[in-house]
């Protein structure tokens, strides 16, 4: 007799939202295809989150890890202390809004979280956090954070800080890594520990020991570029499937 498949740990995915134009004349959510694909190759099941901030407490009981996902716009520099706006600065409040629920949310019930880009952006203003609002004008000799090859490919490396979580799970001293971004974490929040730093020294990946799994990443594991993306998003999942069966 066949034994009964494992059921695939559920994860859900914060989306982008759009204003009308394009895809509809009405407002629109939004998620690149390999988001998803690349959960499902891992052995997640991947479920996208509208953003109804009042089902957050519903949405993290039936998810088993949340991935906070990147996007063309920042986190709005007041909530995390600063009292200007660079000109770069753009924002999405409704969508900001629902990812700090539930972020806080997932923490708080334990959930294993993975910050994506702007995703660990977040993550890391939720952590107590601070952030560089513009790398070019506070990063002297900064990388183009921003690449202009295309996405897929690899824009710059990133050093491993050893004795971390993501250390463990890559195995490695470096990984090549994508590079989409104009603002970074400048401070860490209390007890967070800083995982990956650019050549440049900017800050590209955070993790809180003191939990099950939360990890935030600068670079976009989703597009599998080096083989340590592939390693993170397995652990992420088995820590998801570890959630699942608590």
């Amino acid at each position: 007799m066949n034994a009964t498949p494992i059921p695939r740990p559920v994860v859900g995915l914060t989306l982008d939202l759009e204003a009308p134009g394009g895809y509809s004349k009405f407002p629109w959510y939004a998620l690149r295809q390999n988001y998803c694909a690349s959960v499902a190759e891992a052995g997640g099941l991947p479920l996208a989150l509208p953003h109804e901030t009042a089902l957050v407490p519903e949405m993290v009981a039936r998810i088993d890890g949340l991935i906070v996902t990147g996007g063309a716009f920042d986190v709005d520099p007041a909530l995390f202390g600063d009292t200007d706006r660079h000109e770069a600065v753009s924002l999405k409040p409704g969508r900001t809004d629902f990812e700090l629920t539930v972020t806080r949310a997932a923490l708080a019930a334990g959930k294993p979280v993975l910050g994506i880009c702007g995703g660990e952006q977040l993550l890391n203003v939720v952590l107590g956090g601070t952030l560089i609002q513009h790398i070019p004008d506070a990063v002297p000799g900064a990388l183009q954070h921003e690449q202009p090859n295309p996405r897929d490919q690899a824009g710059h490396e990133v050093e491993i800080v050893p004795g971390t979580r993501l250390a463990a799970i890559v195995g490695t001293a470096r990984m090549a890594v994508n590079s989409a971004h104009h603002q970074a974490v400048r401070k860490v929040g209390p007890g967070i520990v800083v995982n990956a730093r650019a050549p440049d020294g900017v800050i590209e990946g955070i993790e809180d020991p003191s939990r099950p799994f939360c990890i935030g990443v600068e670079w976009h594991p989703e597009f599998l570029i080096d083989t340590g993306d592939r390693k993170l998003l397995a652990a992420f999942i088995a820590a998801c499937a570890g959630s699942a069966a608590a």
